[in-house]
């Protein structure tokens, strides 16, 4: 089983890359890779000049060959962060459809009180022409997030990892394991 993951948060430190890791550990046996959202900002002429960027394609690439997909992401004024939208524009322009018919499951790590439920739910709309196979829940959603994991990078709250637990089942059995 090949797993990739995906987070919208750049900072090595952030709290969705903790929530990550926990998913992968969650998850089980799986070949873990993670997705590099370091790319250029898009940019048609210099897509036109130059074809897609070997790091482009590498995510693309990477999507193409995982059974399935984890994306945690933080809240950035009520969506998600541009570095993840700009990944996901990117793969757009790749050739063979990287998403299409993939299972992938979303969750969020955030500061504020709703742990994310608009990033998710714009998540979910930029997916869509992507044609994912969108896990509908639980919805995992961590709030006040910097508080949320202990020292050794476990949720804190049961019910929070209850819901990871419940979501990284669904994704296993639609990955088929």
């Amino acid at each position: 089983m090949k797993l990739l993951g995906m987070c919208g948060a750049l900072r090595a430190g952030s709290t969705n890359r903790l929530l990550l890791a926990e998913a992968r550990r969650t998850f089980g046996a799986a070949d873990y890779a993670e997705g590099d959202l370091r790319l250029p900002l898009y940019d048609a002429d210099m897509e036109e000049a130059a074809g897609i960027p070997a790091e482009v394609q590498a995510l693309a690439d990477a999507i193409t060959g995982a059974d399935a997909v984890i994306i945690a992401t933080p809240e950035y004024n009520k969506a998600p962060p541009g570095v993840l939208k700009n990944a996901l524009d990117w793969v757009s322009r790749t050739k063979g459809r990287p998403f299409r018919d993939k299972p992938v499951a979303i969750m969020s790590a955030t500061g504020g009180r709703a742990g994310g439920e608009r990033t998710q739910y714009a998540l979910r709309l930029f997916l869509a022409p992507f044609r994912p196979w969108l896990m509908a829940g639980p919805e995992v959603l961590v709030p006040d997030s910097g508080k949320a994991f202990d020292a050794d990078g476990r949720l804190i709250d049961p019910k929070h990892a209850q819901a990871l637990a419940e979501l990284m089942e669904a994704l296993r059995r639609a990955a088929g394991g």
